[in-house]
């Protein structure tokens, strides 16, 4: 119960602020009043949570989470997400899909050779497509991940960064590196790397090559060319897997220069084999604040649009 409710009830003020219902504690009981619906939604919410916390324990933020896609998906069962084990980290953390969408993406994942991830920051689709590539790494499944994302110049010229090629271009690999030290020790990393087993680099230094045996996670998408995604897309070779991900509303390519992933979805779209999932604020798992900026920008760059016609 304790885990449930949380110390004084505060897991339960998370669930109201959710579900619209007010919810007491007494004794080992909780009392629940408001609209029918919303009571019979609140008793679901708390069944499923109490079989999830039999799995492990859930943070507040996570059962505010649980209860939005309960909520929004009323036929799920919360216990088959956090199940559905991708990977358990060096530090013993696991990592599970939080939401339909993630988990829908994840079997996408394991049934394609080529799944896009299109969506906007704070979704998972990163982090879950790196996950999934460590996890197939460990298994053998392939005998080498491979990293990439385009090297787009956001206010700044390489040229006047200081240092050699690889410093210059590692500010826009980092956020790779970060999550690859999230899910495995720094040094298993570094040898990896060093062996060559784990590559880390540019979309530019894929031209030319056939990745076989290979999982290729492509970030930040949105930042190719339609000619970078073309190079990029050919380069899959025997028992590889490719995962891209990016969000388009997020392009910095210059001059205006057309994504090569919005592209992408255009000409794709209907190729078999080819898995396309799109993402919503609803699905970000940052900071609540984040899912609400997120919000605020998308109902005024409408508005905006809407000036302008």
């Amino acid at each position: 119960m304790l885990k449930l409710t949380g110390p004084g009830g505060s897991n339960l003020r998370v669930l109201e602020a959710e579900l619209g219902a007010s919810m007491g504690l007494r004794g080992s009981t909780i009392h629940v009043q408001g609209p029918n619906r919303q009571v019979e939604l609140v008793e679901r919410v708390l069944h499923e949570l109490i079989d999830a916390l039999q799995v492990r324990e859930l943070s507040p933020v996570e059962m505010a989470r649980a209860a939005r896609t309960l909520s929004a998906h009323p036929q799920i069962r919360l216990r088959a997400l956090l199940d559905d084990v991708v990977l358990t980290t060096s530090s013993r953390r696991i990592v599970s899909p939080k939401g339909v969408t993630q988990q829908n993406y994840v079997q996408a994942i394991r049934s394609h050779d080529i799944v896009f991830g299109i969506g906007p920051a704070g979704t998972g689709k990163t982090y879950l497509a790196m996950a999934m590539a460590v996890r197939a790494l460990q298994e053998r499944q392939v005998k080498r991940i491979i990293l990439t994302r385009p090297a787009v110049e956001a206010g700044e010229r390489l040229g006047f960064l200081p240092g050699d090629l690889a410093e210059k271009i590692n500010p826009y690999l980092r956020p790779l590196y970060d999550a690859l030290h999230d899910m495995m020790e720094p040094g298993r990393v570094a040898a990896l790397i060093e062996r060559g087993t784990i590559e880390v680099a540019p979309l530019a230094f894929m031209r030319g090559r056939t990745l076989n045996d290979s999982f290729v996670v492509l970030d930040e998408a949105q930042n190719t060319t339609a000619e970078q995604m073309k190079m990029f897309l050919t380069r899959l070779g025997f028992d590889s897997k490719t995962v891209i991900t990016g969000d388009v509303t997020q392009v910095d390519l210059p001059g205006g220069a057309r994504s090569g992933l919005r592209h992408a979805v255009q000409v794709l779209s209907k190729i078999e084999g080819i898995e396309f999932v799109n993402f919503s604020h609803a699905d970000v798992v940052r900071h609540p604040l984040v899912q609400r900026i997120i919000q605020a920008y998308d109902v005024h760059e409408t508005r905006s649009s809407d000036d302008d016609i």
